[in-house]
């Protein structure tokens, strides 16, 4: 099929279905050429190892479930690992799903605050209660964790009145919500040596999500673009109040290290 035929063949199908635009504006592809075109030092970010940033890596997760939307064990490993080596760290998080990455944190970390869309807000979006009411499953008991609730589009984080020491963002994964809640947290809830997480800012631990990182590089200010990384073995990209050791990886990664496993199994009986 020559260009021409195919391309008239493209408006047609636009033109009896305009929703088919939504896939091709918001195609990972587009992402990739927007990064390339304004951020082409960025198109990758620049990877640190976790062993770098946690020497001696040594961590146990007491709270993983292996369903689906979570995190991979590394990532929350890398989020608690942190929130160790900070005394009486103050962490704060956007989307709590089941609350795994925060109820494992709380374990070593003073004081933790999490934010995500109340059940209202979730069936509103069409989404069914059962979905609504996990929200929070296992972090919802746990005395030193806070529940907010609302949009993080539109809440007001001025108004906590609170630094936090660590901050993960893993909320809504759109471009419009990651640079709208990297901004707001570096308007608002970060000090000089506060550290911020972001969650699926790669598809992988070797390909980055375009979409993510667009987001993380127009909702963080530029001075600081030299301080964020990718977090190698974790879906994870971090902002570090100072320059690390880094490199450029040239994926696919020849391993320079392996991870010990151990699993066991608790079983649950305590209804939604």
């Amino acid at each position: 099929m020559n260009k021409l035929k195919k391309g008239l063949q493209g408006i047609w199908l636009l033109l009896k279905a305009p929703s088919l635009l939504n896939l091709i504006t918001e195609s990972e592809e587009r992402w990739d050429r927007h990064l390339q075109q304004k951020y082409p030092k960025k198109r990758n970010l620049p990877t640190v190892q976790i062993e770098t940033l946690l020497p001696d890596f040594q961590e146990t997760l007491h709270t993983f479930s292996f369903l689906g939307g979570g995190s991979l064990p590394t990532d929350i490993m890398l989020l608690k690992g942190l929130a160790k080596k900070t005394p009486d760290c103050s962490y704060f998080e956007i989307g709590t799903w089941r609350g795994e990455s925060v109820v494992n944190v709380a374990e070593v970390a003073k004081t933790c605050t999490t934010l995500n869309l109340s059940k209202k807000e979730i069936l509103a979006l069409g989404l069914s209660e059962k979905y609504a009411e996990l929200h929070g499953f296992f972090s919802k008991e746990t005395p030193n964790i806070t529940h907010l609730f609302g949009d993080s589009m539109h809440y007001n984080f001025a108004a906590l009145q609170q630094k936090f020491d660590l901050i993960f963002i893993d909320g809504n994964h759109k471009y419009p919500y990651v640079k709208n809640d990297s901004e707001k947290v570096f308007a608002h809830l970060v000090h000089p040596e506060s550290i911020v997480v972001w969650h699926d800012a790669a598809f992988h631990p070797e390909k980055i999500r375009s979409e993510v990182v667009a987001g993380i590089l127009e909702g963080v200010p530029t001075e600081f673009h030299t301080q964020l990384y990718h977090v190698s073995n974790t879906l994870c990209a971090i902002y570090l109040p100072q320059k690390i050791k880094n490199s450029f990886e040239n994926f696919p990664t020849t391993p320079s290290k392996t991870f010990t496993v151990s699993l066991g199994l608790t079983a649950l009986t305590r209804p939604v």
